[in-house]
């Protein structure tokens, strides 16, 4: 029923059943066996299928909406002072994220700045999933208080006074916004949610349309935003040919194998964006002085009362799509502290880690999977791996080949 599906080969699809087998050859310089080359090769960014339709953004693949979106998101406008856009927190020269163990905004928040190369293939977005489309994901920020810490009408006055064109080259006739408040919307701030309820609900409507069809375009332009090929994808897509055998060290290959075997990694981080796109709870330890997270637990809620969801009247959708919606898994034990499983292509340069940076550098997350300790809340879904020093360090250096090289960076035209 997931689009994310369309990433995983049936090789991937029957990986918990396959890493047992895996480990077949004696050592890291021996060959490959038949299905692990082809694990290998499913793994590679020249697997990833062409991006999905969304058939909720009628624009979604439209240059003009990609060109408007690309404007919007490095506009600091989108914002309450004027100092934050969304290439704030998703810096182009930084992989689409800021380093931030908590993302900043007007504020602080509670989490970690996810990158966005290749989410138009993920079903759900940020750590818990409460969004199910790239331009629904887009507005959150905007409204939210620590994040942009703005509100709809100023961002549909925002578009009227300086997109009015190209706006309507995409979207039709733009309403009349000029009579409105200059800051209302359903927002946290209380003077803001009281102008917004006392609008006519006309232009509340209006004002909905302007602010979806916002998202709308800068999902449009985050769609062009691909990952960068690494030397790992060279390895992969040279392992049929037997031309592989210099690209990568005797320790890279040697964490491959872990990898794909002993380490179960490939359980979870599979497919040519080395995430399954699902939530998985690993007893990752809590932050003193956060709120309580409860991960995909609240999540789920609320991708399912969301005004902006794939079923919602701002969906272009029709009524046969938004399967992944309909069919989601909505509640149950396994959701409590479950979080999305993040791509690890470019990971290994992108410190700290985990949805609340945690964990400062790689060598303390494959100590945590290692040791696998008993989660804050909920079930952990982590065993002991019993890695050595020595195979901890070989995976640790086969996870940086996974990293773009600095000359070939994919910035989606920004």
């Amino acid at each position: 029923m997931r689009r994310a599906a369309v990433i995983l080969t049936s090789v991937v699809i029957g990986a918990g059943t396959l890493a047992a087998s895996l480990h077949a050859a004696a050592g890291p310089g021996a060959g490959w066996t038949e299905a692990e080359r082809a694990l290998i090769r499913s793994l590679a960014l020249d697997a990833l299928p062409p991006t999905p339709a969304d058939p909720s953004n009628r624009v979604a693949d439209d240059p003009r909406a990609a060109e408007l979106g690309r404007a919007l998101f490095f506009d600091a406008r989108l914002s309450a002072d004027g100092r934050v856009s969304c290439a704030t927190c998703h810096r182009p020269e930084r992989q689409f994220q800021d380093d931030l163990p908590l993302a900043k905004g007007v504020g602080t928040t509670d989490r970690r700045t996810m990158p966005i190369a290749g989410m138009a293939h993920s079903p759900f977005l940020f750590w818990d999933g409460r969004k199910d489309s790239l331009w629904s994901q887009a507005l959150g920020p905007l409204e939210n208080a620590v994040e942009h810490g703005g509100t709809r009408t100023q961002y549909a006055r925002l578009v009227a006074e300086h997109y009015r064109g190209p706006y309507e080259a995409v979207f039709g006739l733009l309403p009349e916004v000029r009579h409105l408040p200059p800051h209302a919307g359903p927002v946290a701030d209380p003077a803001a949610a009281a102008a917004w309820a006392a609008m006519a609900e006309g232009d509340r409507e209006a004002v909905n349309r302007v602010f979806a069809n916002i998202g709308k375009a800068i999902a449009a332009f985050e769609r062009t935003i691909a990952p960068a090929p690494t030397r790992f994808d060279a390895y992969a897509s040279a392992l049929g040919s037997g031309g592989s055998a210099s690209i990568l060290t005797k320790d890279e290959v040697a964490g491959l194998r872990l990898f794909i075997g002993k380490g179960e990694c490939v359980n979870c981080h599979n497919g040519p964006l080395l995430t399954d796109n699902h939530f998985h709870n690993t007893g990752v330890p809590a932050v003193p002085g956060l709120p309580e997270d409860r991960g995909r637990a609240a999540g789920a809620a609320l991708v399912r009362e969301d005004p902006f969801n794939c079923l919602g009247k701002y969906s272009d959708a029709g009524e046969g799509g938004c399967a992944e919606l309909r069919f989601m898994a909505a509640d149950g034990h396994e959701l409590l502290r479950a979080f999305k499983t993040p791509s690890l292509r470019g990971a290994a340069s992108r410190p700290p880690f985990m949805h609340a940076g945690q964990f400062a550098a790689l060598a303390d997350v494959v100590a945590h999977y290692n040791a696998a300790p008993a989660a804050p809340a909920g079930h952990s879904e982590l065993r002991p791996l019993r890695l050595s020093q020595a195979e901890r360090r070989q995976l640790i250096a086969f996870l940086a080949t996974l990293d773009p090289s600095p000359d070939d960076a994919r910035p989606g035209g920004s």
